[in-house]
């Protein structure tokens, strides 16, 4: 089948990985077969909005059947290039950083990070996570037409001008998990995930929007 990707909006494109994950759990438990009610209440999208992202591929389902689990699963892993594998790079081993590198997606088996950068002395030419820590000042030997995606985990004031290092190393995607907001040439892709703002949304949510008690 083919997809005019340029078609597919966004916020279709964002939800798809979070299908994908369900999905992989429903084949696992020996689940044949999924309504969109039922992936509505999994994965707290309302069923409409999941049957409007699914049109854009169009007719993955059948009206009275539902989805076939393992048929989905295919398609999303085709469409999300699951079976290819990407290989990140982690800049700014501290506390976060080396959470991830510890964790390095083990319940993906398309995603591993390759390698991690700092500056400190200390843990450069160390294995975290069997993940070599290279000196920041090696990066584009390192990098340069091998890597196209990094995570970026140092202080605030040092992102902007690291995540420019970045870029002159041939890197095309950024998931900044500083305060900073980032400026970079449009042929950049920098996804933000501020915890701290995620944090102060979810109890302004709990607050003033508290979900009705079943």
């Amino acid at each position: 089948m083919d997809i005019d990707q340029a078609k597919i909006p966004q916020a279709t494109a964002k939800r798809l990985p979070l299908y994908y994950r369900f999905l992989e759990g429903l084949q696992a438990s020996g689940k044949h077969r999924v309504s969109s009610s039922e992936l509505s209440e999994a994965v707290k999208v309302d069923s409409a909005t999941i049957r409007r992202d699914f049109s854009y591929f169009g007719a993955l389902g059948k009206k009275g059947y539902g989805y076939n689990v393992n048929y989905l699963l295919s398609f999303f892993r085709k469409t999300l290039d699951q079976d290819e594998l990407t290989k990140v790079i982690l800049v700014g081993v501290g506390n976060l950083g080396t959470a991830f590198l510890k964790y390095n997606f083990s319940k993906s088996n398309n995603t591993r990070i390759e390698m991690a950068f700092d500056v400190e002395e200390s843990i450069v030419g160390e294995m975290i996570g069997d993940v070599p820590v290279h000196h920041f000042k090696d990066l584009k030997e390192h990098v340069e037409g091998k890597v196209d995606v990094a995570i970026l985990t140092v202080p605030a004031k040092y992102a902007q001008g690291i995540a420019e290092d970045l870029v002159k190393a041939g890197i095309k995607g950024i998931l900044n998990f500083t305060p900073a907001r980032l400026s970079l040439p449009d042929d950049v892709r920098v996804h933000h995930i501020d915890l701290s703002v995620e944090l102060q949304s979810l109890i302004y949510f709990l607050k003033h929007y508290p979900l009705s008690e079943s």
